[in-house]
């Protein structure tokens, strides 16, 4: 398995060169929203999964091309932070560049002195709040037996309560079940007790397994950004360009983006333009041939939105 993909754009960390440590779908939560698609079967033991002198080289290898990367960003097919060795490849990892090291998780093992420690090196760390109270906890993130909402709150304060790096909080809004005033204020007060340094606003643009997560009016976007930001500064991020490294293997390239998340059409154009600026009618004929390969298919949303997904069934 390939760990390190991109770099891709990402909403909060520019182009970040992605670092996956998990196997597919390893997690501690089924969130209604998840990109991933249903977690079948949740996982809540840490394990090396991997070599990590095997990510580490490819870690090593992917820096070493001339490519502009703003972030390398440890991200997991499911909670990041199940994988043991974490601590230390991000220690590594900071001996070998100067390119800041990010940590994106649901944050539902922060409660772990274990996991709080391995984490006191990344330069950011991005957990996720998407509730303010036990019931919309249980009904949006969906835990594991023992996950509890107070639990995970907990976990985040103490956390922020020994890093010192950027805590930037994000919070999925979804219509109908976390962007009414209510449920905003109710995430404020959580945020009070945490104290991130930066609120991320997330929509769930890309294809999830469920049919109720719903994209929030531009109302409600404007009135989560209002209640939220007497707490910490929020930030709506605008979304970048993918990019594409080298022509010469873009079937596995683009499935190991699609394994980790769907790509909008239109940023693997944009990327295949960049990739070949004098060679036009080439990125039609590559289009053409990544849909004969019989490893992808589009899935379109009502937004009229293209996204490339795996072809295998979640």
């Amino acid at each position: 398995m390939k760990h390190v993909f991109g770099p891709v754009s990402s909403r909060r960390l520019g182009q970040s060169l992605g670092v996956d440590v998990l196997p597919p779908k390893s997690c501690t939560w089924n969130c209604l929203y998840c990109q991933l698609g249903r977690t079948r079967e949740c996982v809540t033991e840490r394990r090396e999964f991997f070599p990590r002198e095997e990510i580490l080289e490819e870690i090593r290898q992917a820096i070493g091309n001339p490519h502009a990367i703003d972030w390398i960003t440890f991200v997991g097919s499911g909670e990041t932070t199940l994988y043991k060795g974490l601590g230390w490849l991000i220690g590594e990892t900071k001996k070998i560049t100067d390119i800041p090291v990010a940590v994106i998780t649901n944050g539902s093992l922060l409660s772990v002195e274990e996991v709080r420690q391995e984490l006191l090196h990344a330069d950011a760390v991005l957990p996720s709040l998407n509730a303010g109270s036990p019931e919309l906890f249980m009904r949006i993130d969906r835990p594991a037996a023992g996950f509890s909402y107070e639990r995970h709150v907990e976990g985040l304060v103490e956390f922020r309560n020994v890093y010192r790096g950027k805590l930037w909080i994000e919070v999925m809004l979804i219509d109908g079940l976390n962007d009414s005033v209510e449920a905003l204020q109710d995430i404020a007060g959580a945020l009070e007790k945490i104290r991130p340094d930066t609120v991320h606003l997330v929509l769930p643009t890309r294809p999830s397994g469920d049919a109720d997560v719903r994209l929030p009016s531009d109302e409600a976007v404007a009135r989560a950004r209002l209640v939220l930001s007497r707490v910490a500064k929020v930030v709506h991020p605008a979304k970048g360009s993918m990019s594409l490294r080298d022509p010469g293997d873009i079937i596995e390239t683009v499935a190991s983006i699609t394994r980790r998340h769907p790509l909008q059409e239109h940023e693997l154009r944009h990327a295949l333009d960049e990739l070949l600026p004098d060679e036009p009618g080439r990125v039609g004929r590559i289009i053409e041939q990544l849909l004969e390969s019989g490893r992808f298919k589009t899935v379109t949303l009502p937004d009229n939105e293209v996204y490339w997904v795996p072809a295998r069934e979640s």
